[in-house]
């Protein structure tokens, strides 16, 4: 296969790995490793081993924080776990919902409802355990832009031989 269609195609697949990160249909990160490795091994890239590696652990690091930031922020923020089981839910069920950023919706309501149904009376604490999961999707969301930012400005260099 030629190298410019090659060069192509891992660029479409990091940029597409970069919309991942915050639309949920597309495997963000997965993407764009996917179109890293192409990159390496499918051209005569000089790219150095490191920069796999390194973009290997920084993507499994942002799988685990992808779940692991929203739980702690929504605790933080005086949430229980029925808020973040509620989150999970809702994420599931606003993925299919065909509305813009159904898949946001359907967390914050998840977030929300399921605080309600651990205490009806307190929709302050349910309130601010969503404000908790809003900053941890804001968190999770922005820390796998940066990695998948950084694989495209890699790609991209070595192509134009800066790196």
């Amino acid at each position: 296969m030629d190298t410019t269609l090659i060069n192509i195609l891992c660029l479409i697949l990091l940029v597409l790995g970069m919309l991942g990160t915050f639309l949920p249909v597309l495997p963000g990160l997965l993407l764009s490793i996917c179109g890293l490795l192409i990159y390496k091994f499918g051209t005569n890239a000089d790219l150095p081993m490191i920069y796999i590696w390194a973009f290997g652990i920084l993507t499994a690091i942002s799988v685990v924080l992808s779940y692991v930031i929203p739980a702690k922020t929504n605790r933080k923020y005086g949430g229980t776990r029925w808020g973040s089981i509620g989150s999970v839910i809702g994420t599931i069920v606003g993925i299919f919902i065909p509305i813009p950023l159904g898949f946001l919706i359907g967390m914050f309501a998840g977030v929300f409802i399921g605080e309600l149904l651990h205490d009806s009376k307190d929709m302050n604490k349910a309130l601010q355990s969503t404000k908790g999961a809003f900053i941890g999707f804001i968190y999770g969301t922005g820390f796998s832009l940066v990695v998948g930012v950084a694989m495209f400005l890699v790609v991209v260099l070595d192509m134009l031989d800066i790196i």
